[in-house]
């Protein structure tokens, strides 16, 4: 994404565009593993050496209230975030902790229940699979 959209899209927000927050945004839309804070954090040094790990975590905090991030129940204790805002659900493997990415037809906010309308306002919604990945049940049969 181009420098002068993304100050566009952050003032639309509402954020103020900095060069912390850009550097933020841009390691978790370039991330395919669904980062923690901290891991986004490692990532961000090398630009910004002074950047705190507090400042990724408001950052954080502040692109996932405005819909540029998604935090993903992962099931562990650190949170992990996707900077993939299209519509999508996630793989969680309950073993090493690896998060994918999946689409699935007819699980859309459009294809919600009444009853689900009717709670209130929906922002958006997603299908989480918690099980064992493949790579982990193959190492779990060759220790065995």
């Amino acid at each position: 994404m181009m420098i002068a959209a993304l100050k566009e899209l952050f003032t639309q927000s509402g954020l103020k565009f900095t060069n912390q927050r850009y550097l933020v945004y841009k390691a978790m839309v370039e991330a395919r593993d669904h980062p923690s804070a901290e891991m986004v954090w490692r990532r961000v040094r090398g630009e910004a050496p002074a950047i705190s790990l507090d400042t990724v975590y408001r950052t954080l905090a502040a692109l996932e209230t405005r819909g540029l991030v998604t935090r993903v129940p992962s099931g562990g204790e650190e949170g992990r975030f996707d900077g993939d805002a299209a519509p999508h659900h996630h793989l969680v493997c309950l073993s090493c902790g690896r998060i994918e990415d999946f689409t699935m037809p007819g699980a859309g906010l459009e294809d919600l229940p009444p009853q689900v309308a009717a709670w209130g306002r929906i922002r958006d919604a997603q299908v989480l699979v918690r099980g064992i990945c493949r790579a982990c049940l193959g190492r779990n049969t060759e220790n065995q």
